[in-house]
């Protein structure tokens, strides 16, 4: 998996969201009958922070993907950026 990058494209750095969205959640999973494996926790714990990283720099930089990346502002910022099946991504 590669790393994230500052100079990364949007659809770059979209890509890489989703990988690493990806392996927090295989890994939530296998935790949930695996509790004890700290190999995977620290696994988990790798991840989920690039994730949050990935998160915040994609919100710095375009738009916020999660509500937890949002500004207490009047406005929703994701409803006035194009949606992707708009072309949002490119």
């Amino acid at each position: 998996m590669q790393m994230l990058n500052q100079n990364m494209n949007q659809e770059k750095m979209l890509q890489w969201i989703n990988e690493v969205s990806f392996a927090v959640t295989d890994v939530l999973l296998y935790l949930d009958t695996h509790p004890d494996d700290v190999d995977a926790m620290n696994y988990f714990n790798h991840y989920n922070m690039e994730r949050e990283k990935a998160l915040n720099l994609y919100a710095s930089q375009y738009t916020p993907l999660v509500l937890s990346n949002t500004e207490a502002c009047n406005h929703w910022n994701w409803v006035t950026d194009p949606w992707p099946w708009e072309g949002g991504c490119k």
